[in-house]
């Protein structure tokens, strides 16, 4: 047996043939981190009675129950032989092959090409086994362009064929089994992945990217950790800002620490809390039906109902934290509170509207941001604020931007301590006026370990947010420069035709890597494509159910707007352009419709928020996008083809390829 801590279960294939299944077995058991089950135990048993006689004879290593970190789960075997690696995945007892296993094992064959170092060039052969199948397929079918075939079917007795054809099939440098097994790790899980596997008791290292060359999240986590500690220690109230690029991983940081300091008992309790209500609606229905499986999985029939209610505790509404603070005198329990988005906390404006409309409160004088940080001011020794700013993510009217949380440690709250990233100073978070109002504040410190740089949601190219910057600040050579070096491996394309568009985006996701259709929400002319803005979607039904839910973004009927899925993502995004944003010549021309037409839109704030919802849809994609852009119509005095056509023209000009017919 050898020594791989990946794995519950080692060993080259002689070794395995020659050993018994109880001691196999032993060995699995010593090193599995739970309690085995008689049912699973079983299970063990009949995968090692399947698989010797399958690989009698072969050359190669065999790893059981090796460790899958993203998706918090294992793969039953995997062979490492010549060049080949083979994921198998057993499901004992089973007559048929399920839609959700074959998804189940092909996510495992793309986790690994894609996270997993030494497997960034193999060929690997995903294989389903379900062992009372009827038949077995026969042959391998030619392999996806990242050389991962499509998932095998077979029962037991069609194991050994279908190894041996895909050992001759399979060409390239073999491998070295040891070093493969304990190669490193890289992955870059989905903010509802990472969520799951932090508040199943993970830590951000089992789940993150450790690239020895970016600044990235565990530093980041690690830095704010001490931070909140040396103002317990010294009894001083903070306030963090932690910066980064459109899908760094800024929520990802905020629910680490949330998670590591969830225990209500100790001092330093923290609460993580968003006013983007899709998010946490989706977060919370997330880990509610993660927590409930895994429960079941121990036969613990604990109420859906009652593990909501612990995950609401965990991830709150910011308002209804704020009504708290508005109730009481009294400060709030927790000492470390977690700001996402802060960015989209209220003016002093909307913030008195609020309060005089809903709250019958006259003359309220606070802006969201003061007020919040003077809930935590009531405590007497010490409190920490964590602010996880994006930027240019400001959407929406009377959202304050991170000068307001500056302003009111300006001008109320100039004992607290003040951590920042230097790159704050950036012209997108549109806090340099205020940070100039610090400079003689006593207490800023800047602190480069605060911004995250690389982009951890487009990992198959990191300089996609910096593609749709140079884009929407029409940069025509840099844009295409970076798309030159996207395009690779982060496919971008363009076409006038909507059902091509789907066409696309369907033949490029594989296993349940889930896609769907955005759109602006200012987009009210895509009604003649049938994308409807006005109509609402369920964010938790669009995000979280499966394909066969017509709610879910998979049937791409429901366009999800800007404000649905800012803080989300998709693997692949069908991003549908509307006239409210049109280019011309060498800028952007701005407009909202109503009534009949389109009007130009004036005020810079406006213009503002359409170009940030432009670029919250266009980063929303992990491993790449289709642009739609209509061809209009000139019957249609709202959608004339020029209204399109220059924008058309642009991304062409750039050196997006149009879809071919």
């Amino acid at each position: 047996m050898l020594n791989v801590p990946n794995a519950y279960y080692a060993a080259d294939l002689p070794t395995f043939i020659g050993t018994t299944s109880d001691e196999i077995l032993g060995g699995i058991t010593v090193n599995s981190a739970f309690p085995i089950e008689p049912t699973q135990r079983d299970a063990w048993v009949i995968q090692i009675n399947v698989l010797k006689p399958a690989l009698a004879g072969l050359a190669g290593t065999i790893f059981l129950e090796f460790n899958v970190p993203r998706i918090g789960s294992r793969i039953d075997a995997v062979l490492i032989s010549g060049p080949a690696v083979l994921a198998m995945e057993f499901k004992v007892g089973e007559t048929g092959f399920r839609r959700d296993a074959l998804n189940q094992v092909w996510d495992y064959a793309l986790d690994l090409k894609n996270f997993h170092q030494a497997s960034h060039r193999a060929p690997i052969v995903p294989i389903l086994v379900a062992t009372h199948a009827p038949n077995s397929d026969t042959a391998l079918h030619a392999p996806h362009a990242d050389n991962v075939f499509s998932p095998l079917r077979c029962n037991s007795e069609g194991l050994r064929s279908l190894v041996q054809a895909a050992l001759e099939r399979v060409t390239g440098e073999d491998l070295n089994a040891m070093q493969w097994g304990n190669s490193t790790y890289q992955p870059t899980p989905t903010i509802i992945e990472a969520a799951q596997t932090l508040y199943a008791h993970h830590s951000v290292e089992a789940i993150a990217r450790h690239d020895a060359g970016a600044r990235n999240l565990r530093v980041t986590s690690l830095r704010i950790e001490e931070l909140v500690d040396e103002a317990r220690q010294n009894r001083r109230k903070i306030i963090i800002f932690v910066t980064g690029v459109p899908g760094a991983g800024k929520t990802l940081v905020g629910l680490n620490v949330a998670t590591k300091r969830r225990d209500e008992t100790q001092p330093t309790h923290a609460v993580f809390l968003s006013g983007n209500a899709p998010l946490v609606e989706v977060l919370r229905e997330a880990l509610t039906r993660d927590e409930v499986a895994r429960l079941r999985k121990r036969f613990d029939a604990t109420r859906k109902g009652v593990v909501k209610q612990k995950v609401k505790a965990f991830i709150q509404n910011v308002h209804h934290f704020r009504d708290a603070g508005l109730r009481e005198s009294a400060a709030p329990s927790d000492h470390v509170v977690i700001f996402d988005e802060a960015q989209r906390a209220w003016t002093r404006e909307m913030t008195a509207n609020f309060m005089l409309r809903k709250k019958k409160r006259v003359g309220f004088t606070q802006s969201e941001p003061e007020f919040l940080m003077s809930y935590l001011d009531r405590h007497d020794d010490w409190a920490a604020v964590i602010c996880l700013v994006g930027g240019g993510q400001e959407i929406n009217r009377g959202e304050a931007g991170i000068s307001a949380w500056l302003d009111a440690v300006r001008t109320t709250f100039p004992s607290w301590f003040v951590y920042v990233s230097p790159d704050l100073t950036d012209s997108e978070y549109a806090a340099g006026h205020a940070l100039d109002g610090l400079s003689g504040h006593a207490h800023v410190v800047k602190d480069h370990s605060l911004h995250l740089a690389v982009s951890l949601r487009s990992f198959r190219a990191e300089n996609v947010s910096f593609f749709v910057k140079s884009v929407l600040d029409c940069e025509l050579e840099k844009a295409r420069s970076v798309l030159s070096e996207v395009s690779p491996r982060y496919p971008i394309a363009l076409t006038r035709d909507l059902d091509r568009a789907k066409r696309w985006i369907r033949a490029h996701a594989r296993g349940s890597e889930r896609f769907g259709l955005v759109a602006s929400s200012g987009a009210q002319r895509l009604k003649p494509h049938a994308i409807d803005v006005r109509v609402e979607i369920n964010p938790i039904h669009w995000f979280l159910n499966d394909v066969d839910d017509t709610r879910s973004s998979f049937y791409m009927e429901d366009a999800a707007t800007e404000f649905q899925v800012q803080g989300l993502e998709l693997d692949w995004v069908c991003m549908t352009w509307d006239a409210d944003l049109r280019f011309a010549g060498s800028r952007w021309n701005y407009n909202s419709f109503a009534g009949t037409k389109w009007n130009s839109i004036h005020k810079e704030d406006r213009r503002q928020y359409l170009r940030n919802a432009y670029r919250v849809l266009l980063t929303r994609a992990r491993q790449g996008m289709v642009l739609f852009i209509p061809p209009g119509d000139s019957n249609d005095r709202a959608r004339l083809p020029e209204y399109y056509n220059s924008t058309f023209r642009y991304f062409r000009e750039l050196g997006i390829p149009e879809i071919a017919e």
